[in-house]
């Protein structure tokens, strides 16, 4: 099977081209290195054993995307590629709206006129907006409280209107949360320029002597500590999820949503605290106000991705937090 992974050299991405590769399918990817780093191509070849295709491109460029789907044989399309911080889209919405948008309806453009008809999407759990209960299923009331999460909502009603249209289709929705860690090879891993806009890597700069202290947004929110609860997910155990979602959809027409987190929420302080413990290095922190965008709590019910795609998250905090620094360690003046 011949699957093209579109962002295929960003955080997740790359994890998922190298489990793609280690289950024997046929990858292409697609980047246009907005928020990723050529040398990531190299890397997953030196992890896997295995060559793949590789396009530079941005998705916007819809001539491209067709001379790409016309020198290749496409079976199955996974959709990374897209802007993803919360903060920055609430500063500069229109930018969000016109790549993650304008890309995505490009490449379902292209797939229509090639008759690729499996579609796996980058979802997340921002389209669940501030929650009305805990922990969230897949059914609970969509809302987004910024233009990043709005974006991620209008994709999901574009591939319900698609799938309306056109039954032949298959699409698998997965709704991530909180992605962190690396690969256990310290090859990849999660390195965002700038000053990061995750928790996880902001700590990780500040453990390595990057960045001064941490800025925690809060700690007025109704938690255990006052600060924001999230559900953190290995990126590892997230790629292993899209593995099972295009098993599926390659026995399976329709289309359907999936969350992937681990089902356990974590404050800030509380994964400060574990960071510390687990890697031997103090995080001086400063607390500062909320964040434009931000909610209280969020985790999942991950019951519906067991039950129908037989997936689960089975790597803990821990190891999530350890790797996540092994990975900086190990790539140092890089």
């Amino acid at each position: 099977m011949n699957v093209l992974v579109t962002g295929g050299c960003g955080y997740i991405g790359s994890h998922t081209v190298v489990e793609l590769l280690n289950h024997n399918y046929d990858v292409v990817v697609v980047d246009n290195f907005s928020n990723s780093k050529p040398n990531v191509i190299e890397r997953i070849k030196k992890i896997t054993g295995r060559e793949f295709k590789f396009y530079e491109l941005d998705l916007c460029d819809k001539s491209k995307l067709v001379d790409l789907f016309g020198e290749n044989k496409i079976d199955a399309v996974i959709h990374f590629a897209g802007y993803k911080a919360v903060g920055e889209s609430v500063a500069k919405p229109l930018k969000y709206y016109h790549n993650n948008l304008f890309s995505t309806i490009n490449l379902i453009e292209v797939m229509n006129q090639f008759n690729v008809k499996k579609f796996v999407f980058s979802s997340s759990a921002t389209v669940y907006g501030d929650p009305e209960q805990l922990p969230i299923t897949e059914t609970a009331h969509l809302s987004t409280t910024n233009p990043y999460g709005t974006t991620k909502l209008f994709i999901e009603n574009i591939l319900n209107d698609v799938y309306n249209a056109d039954n032949n289709f298959s699409i698998a929705i997965l709704r991530y949360f909180n992605p962190v860690g690396a690969h256990p090879s310290g090859l990849i891993g999660e390195d965002p320029n700038g000053i990061p806009n995750n928790l996880v890597p902001y700590i990780v700069k500040v453990a390595n002597k990057e960045l001064p202290f941490l800025n925690v947004f809060g700690n007025d929110y109704d938690t255990i500590d006052g600060t924001g609860v999230r559900d953190y997910i290995h990126v590892v155990d997230l790629a292993l999820g899209h593995i099972k979602a295009l098993e599926y959809i390659n026995h399976n027409k329709g289309i359907d949503y999936y969350n992937l987190g681990t089902g356990h929420g974590y404050s800030v302080l509380e994964i400060v605290s574990t960071f510390s413990k687990v890697n031997n290095v103090a995080i001086p922190y400063k607390i500062v106000k909320r964040r434009d965008g931000d909610i209280a709590t969020c985790y999942a019910d991950t019951t519906k991705a067991k039950e129908v795609l037989n997936w689960q998250a089975d790597k803990d905090l821990a190891e999530m937090l350890k790797s996540a620094y092994n990975y900086v360690l190990m790539n140092r003046g890089e």
